[in-house]
């Protein structure tokens, strides 16, 4: 199996920090953010790596070089211009292979063990992806589960208000390349993606209860970074 890691975001919300630094090359607990999910997918037994790039890249690529040093093998794709979540994916697929693919985004923190995801079943143009309990920055939620199906966040269930039982999307699933099938090349986020698969009943999910953090601000940063220097 290959994993792919989202590293080409330019990080505005996380300026100064990010004037010359991308965003996954911040460290928290005297470790990059790109280095620790390096590390994970290579400890789950995912050494296939995918990273793209496109803000400061080439720092990106000078990091990663081929993954040699943590016995993986790294291939960077560098964008020239941005080209969102699913841009991104898009233009890797050649790289992805015929076989769903682990997705990370690379400015999320989880203890999540990545077994959860790799044991799962992916049908083709399906994907799996992981839900946790609102963040305070995301009360609103993006999705409802329901069991393993993944629902729209605007749909009631059981006569509740919807609003009571959203999750937000954690930035780690497994995905079918045919998941993408139909989409051109060029900028484009992965939301409206996963909206259509969706309508297309093609979206499963499971809710991860444990650690998770959207490290999108300096403030997030330096909370995630007291944690992990706290850790005995």
């Amino acid at each position: 199996m290959k994993a792919m890691i989202l590293a080409a975001g330019e990080g505005r919300r996380m300026l100064p920090l990010t004037q010359s630094t991308p965003k996954p090359l911040l460290k928290a607990g005297g470790i990059t953010l790109l280095e620790r999910h390096i590390l994970a997918l290579r400890d789950a037994g995912i050494t296939d790596i995918v990273v793209n790039a496109a803000y400061l890249a080439e720092q990106i690529v000078q990091f990663c070089g081929d993954g040699s040093r943590w016995n993986v093998r790294i291939s960077v794709t560098v964008e020239a211009q941005a080209l969102e979540t699913a841009g991104g994916i898009i233009n890797a697929l050649p790289l992805l292979g015929d076989a769903p693919f682990v997705l990370i985004n690379g400015d999320v923190f989880s203890d999540v063990p990545l077994g959860i995801l790799i044991d799962q079943t992916v049908p083709k143009q399906g994907a799996h992806i992981l839900l946790v309990n609102n963040p305070a920055h995301n009360t609103a939620g993006d999705f409802i589960l329901e069991g393993r199906t993944v629902k729209a966040a605007q749909t009631p269930t059981s006569g509740r208000a919807a609003s009571n039982q959203t999750l937000t999307y954690a930035g780690l699933g497994i995905y079918h390349p045919d998941f993408f099938k139909g989409y051109d090349q060029g900028k484009r986020p992965l939301k409206p993606l996963l909206d259509a698969a969706i309508h297309k009943g093609r979206l499963a999910g499971s809710h991860w209860q444990g650690q998770w953090l959207d490290v999108g601000t300096p403030e997030r940063l330096a909370l995630l970074d007291k944690q992990l220097r706290d850790i005995p």
